[in-house]
């Protein structure tokens, strides 16, 4: 089997038999172009690569500068695809196993404080808005002159609506560009979610395909309210459409919206509004997480919200949460103001 054949063999494998996401799948295909890169400096054929040459690689990339999170990342990919080989009876045994990435210093997630999230999702671009009442409403006035608003006012309702759904129910940004504006009558069972705006409920489709339904806020509802009334307008207003796309998002051609235009939008919309710091789809996420377990101190409800597997993943926001305390302490605490004075007792 030639080389290309082996690598599209286990793409399609993980696609199909894995049902692994399709972006999941991308990074997998530059793994394994990377692991072809390495073979061909050798030259050694995939099939013969042994568990020296992945160690050597694995140094080459570690001072090369890359993270111990990035190299654990492409040798799980390595590893998957070993594992394929060796079930195709093309390898006696899998070169990656027991070789593990230099372990680096876990990060901590990067959050906006309370205040800055909600001076980005009180944010309204001037020009665009739709009225001059510092909101969206009333929806009534927004359905009637929805077919007069110029397209900069209808992506400005939908920027809103995004912003304030990705904080006010930290989804992750695959979630979000995911759902569908209604539930569909096979119950989404090909989707990847739904809003009910009933219920106040986004119902999504997380890592491993888990499903889980999240509450939907207020101001975050009525946000949606108004894009979904200004949404049949934006797509008729589009002569180049080509579909009419269930998505809940959708872009300027009709259809789906992609993670790559949330994250650009959402970046242009963080500056204008203002903050020091450009702002990422996960980094909502990240400030959703913090700002409930500050708020509740329910660890376990903030793992449900999120869709996490395991405790310990939601566990990195206890040290968020501590940070919080932390600077709260420093700046009250009577005894904390002495610090780097020169006061003595």
């Amino acid at each position: 089997m030639s080389l290309q054949r082996l690598v599209e063999g286990y793409l399609e494998y993980v696609r199909v038999e894995k049902r692994l996401a399709a972006r999941t799948v991308e990074l997998y295909a530059l793994d394994l172009l990377k692991l072809q890169e390495y073979a061909a400096q050798v030259p050694v054929p995939l099939t013969e690569v042994r568990n020296a040459h992945i160690r050597r690689w694995v140094a080459q990339m570690h001072s090369g500068g890359r993270s111990g999170r990035g190299i654990a990342l492409i040798l799980s990919g390595w590893r998957g695809f070993y594992t394929w080989l060796g079930r195709q009876g093309l390898v006696a045994s899998n070169p990656v196993q027991d070789i593990r990435a230099p372990k680096a210093p876990k990060p901590l997630p990067k959050a906006l404080g309370v205040d800055e999230a909600v001076q980005l999702v009180n944010f309204k671009n001037d020009s665009d808005t739709v009225n001059t009442d510092g909101g969206y409403g009333p929806i009534s006035s927004i359905s009637t002159a929805s077919g007069g608003l110029q397209e900069s006012q209808l992506l400005e309702l939908r920027d809103a609506a995004m912003v304030e759904l990705l904080y006010s129910s930290g989804l992750r940004v695959g979630e979000l560009i995911g759902l569908d504006a209604q539930a569909s009558a096979a119950g989404n069972a090909q989707g990847q979610g739904w809003i009910d705006m009933d219920a106040a409920q986004a119902h999504v489709c997380g890592k491993g395909r888990k499903w889980r339904a999240v509450p939907v806020g207020r101001q975050a509802l009525q946000a949606l309210q108004a894009w979904l009334l200004a949404r049949a307008a934006f797509v008729a207003a589009q002569p180049e459409a080509t579909t009419t796309s269930a998505a809940l998002f959708i872009g300027r051609n009709g259809t789906r919206l992609t993670a790559q235009s949330v994250w650009q939008r959402l970046r242009s919309r963080s500056l204008q509004a203002g903050l020091a710091t450009p702002v990422h789809p996960h980094m909502l996420r990240h400030s959703f997480a913090s700002h409930v377990l500050q708020s509740s101190g329910d660890l376990r409800a903030v793992q449900e919200l999120l869709g996490h597997a395991n405790i310990s993943t939601t566990q990195v926001y206890t040290r968020l949460d501590f940070q919080h305390l932390a600077k709260a302490y420093d700046a009250a605490h009577p005894r904390a103001k002495l610090k780097g004075s020169n006061h003595k007792p």
